[in-house]
C-alpha cells in the first residue's frame, strides 16, 4: 500500500469519527427521516414507500461504480466534494418543501442526495482502509460503528423530537425546512473541518487505470459472482431474508404516528422521535452485539434458524401494537425496545451470511460488495410494495401479513450453502 501526503500525519481520532458521522447522517435523514416528514405532511404510505424505495437503490448499485472511483488521485477529494454537496442539498430541501409542488421537489433532491451519500460510502470506506495499516483498522473500527450509529441518535432522536416540537409552533412545512437548514449547517462545518483533517492520501497505485480496465475487470468480479455454486440460491434466501423486514421497518414508524381512527397508534413526530432515538438505538445495539456473540458460539448454521426467527420479532411487536393499540406510551416504548433487540440480533445473520458464505473467492471484497448490493436491492423491493399492500390490507392484516413472509427464508435456509463450521470440542 502507498500513501503519499505532505503534512505530518494526524492521529486517526482527528478524522474518523467526524468522516464515519457524517456517513451515517447522510443516509438516515434519506432512508429513515424523509418517510417520517412525508408522513406528517399527509402523503399518503403508498406514496411514501414507494419514493423512498426508489432512493435506497443508490446504496444497492453502488458496487457497479465504486471500482471506477480508484480512477481518482485522491480519495479525500471525493468524500469532501460528496459532503459538501449533501450540504448543498439539504440547503436546497428547506426551500423545495416551500415550494407549491414540494413533493416532487422534494423528492429530486433526495435523488441527489442519495447518490453523493453513496459516492460518499463508497471513497469514505476506501479512504480509511487505504489510510490506516491492519492493525489501526481494528483500533479505530469501534470509534467508526460508534459515530455511525451516533448520527442514528441525532436523526430518529434529536431532530425527530426537534421537529416535533417546531411543528407545534410554526407548522410542518416551516418546521422541516428549519430542521434541514440546521443540517445544512452542520454538514458544511464537518465538511470544512474533514477538508483539514483528513489525510491526503493519493491513490498512486492505481494512477495508470482507465475507464476500459476497471469496465474489464468490473465484469469480471460480476462473471465470477454469477458463477458461484449455488449462487442463485443464496441470492434468492438473502431477498427472502429481508423480505419482511423491508415492508415492517418502513410501515412500523408510519404506523405509530398515524392516527387512530385509520388504525394507527396517534403518537406526535416528538413522541416517536424519543422512543427511537432512546429505548430503540440501545436495544438495536444490545441485540446486534449479543447476535454475534450468539452466532460466534453456535456456528452460522446452527444459529440462522434462531436468527431468521429473531427478524420476525418487530412482525409480531407491531401486529400486537396494531391488535390492541395501547394508549400509554411506556407501553409502546417497551414493545419498540424489543422490536428493535429482534432486529439488531437477527440482521448479523444475513451480514455473516453474504461474509462467510457468498464473498470468499478471489474477489472476496468485490463479492461482498455485490452481496450487500442484492441484501440492499431485497429491502428496497420489499419497502417499495409495502404501502400498496399496507392500504389495501390494513395495519392490523398487514403486519400479520409481514409475519408470514418469514416463513419462506425459514425454509431455504436447509437447502442454501453455508461454512463448514471451524471444528471445536462440544
Amino acid at each position: 500500500m502507498t500513501t503519499a501526503s505532505t503534512a505530518p500525519a494526524r492521529s486517526p481520532i482527528t478524522w474518523v469519527a467526524s468522516l464515519y458521522f457524517v456517513q451515517g447522517m447522510q443516509f438516515f435523514v434519506v432512508m429513515l427521516i424523509a418517510g417520517l416528514m412525508f408522513k406528517n405532511m399527509g402523503v399518503a404510505n403508498d406514496q411514501i414507500a414507494r419514493w423512498t424505495g426508489l432512493l435506497g437503490l443508490a446504496w444497492a448499485f453502488k458496487p457497479l461504480w465504486s471500482p471506477f472511483l480508484e480512477m481518482a488521485r485522491s480519495k479525500k477529494l471525493i468524500v469532501v466534494a460528496m459532503q459538501f454537496t449533501g450540504a448543498a442539498g439539504l440547503a436546497l430541501m428547506a426551500l423545495a418543501l416551500q415550494l407549491p409542488m414540494y413533493f416532487a421537489a422534494s423528492i429530486a433532491v433526495f435523488f441527489v442526495l442519495a447518490y453523493a451519500s453513496a459516492t460518499h460510502d463508497i471513497a469514505c470506506d476506501g479512504l480509511y482502509m487505504a489510510s490506516l495499516n491492519d492493525k489501526q483498522q481494528a483500533a479505530y473500527a469501534g470509534w467508526q460503528g460508534a459515530f455511525f450509529n451516533a448520527s442514528k441518535f441525532l436523526t430518529l432522536g434529536g431532530l425527530l423530537v426537534l421537529a416535533g416540537h417546531l411543528e407545534t409552533r410554526f407548522g410542518v412545512f416551516n418546521a422541516w425546512s428549519a430542521i434541514f437548514v440546521l443540517l445544512a449547517v452542520v454538514l458544511a462545518a464537518l465538511a470544512s473541518y474533514n477538508a483539514w483533517a483528513l489525510p491526503g492520501t493519493l491513490n498512486t497505485d492505481h494512477a495508470d487505470l482507465t475507464a476500459a480496465s476497471v469496465l474489464r475487470t468490473l465484469l469480471e468480479v460480476v462473471k465470477d459472482f454469477l458463477q458461484k455454486p449455488g449462487i442463485w440460491l443464496a441470492i434468492l434466501f438473502i431477498v427472502l431474508f429481508r423480505f419482511a423486514e423491508g415492508q415492517v421497518q418502513t410501515i412500523g414508524p408510519l404506523f405509530l404516528i398515524e392516527a387512530r381512527d385509520k388504525g394507527g397508534l396517534g403518537l406526535s413526530t416528538e413522541q416517536v422521535g424519543g422512543i427511537y432515538g432512546t429505548v430503540g438505538t440501545a436495544a438495536f445495539l444490545i441485540g446486534s452485539i449479543l447476535g454475534g456473540y450468539f452466532t460466534s458460539w453456535l456456528s452460522l448454521r446452527r444459529a440462522m434458524p434462531v436468527l431468521i426467527v429473531a427478524m420476525a420479532v418487530p412482525n409480531a411487536v407491531f401486529y400486537y401494537l396494531a391488535s390492541t393499540l395501547p394508549t400509554d406510551v411506556v407501553h409502546i416504548g417497551a414493545a419498540v425496545a424489543i422490536e428493535m433487540f429482534g432486529y439488531g440480533f437477527g440482521f448479523v445473520g444475513m451480514i455473516l451470511f453474504i461474509m462467510q458464505a457468498v464473498a470468499p473467492g478471489r474477489f472476496q471484497t468485490a463479492h461482498y460488495a455485490l452481496g450487500s448490493g442484492v441484501m440492499q436491492l431485497g429491502f428496497i423491493i420489499s419497502k417499495t410494495i409495502s404501502g400498496d399492500i399496507q392500504i389495501s390490507m390494513g395495519y392490523e392484516h398487514f403486519f400479520l401479513w409481514t409475519i408470514a413472509c418469514g416463513v419462506p427464508a425459514l425454509a431455504l435456509m436447509f437447502f442454501v450453502k453455508f461454512p463448514a463450521p471451524e471444528a471445536k470440542s462440544d
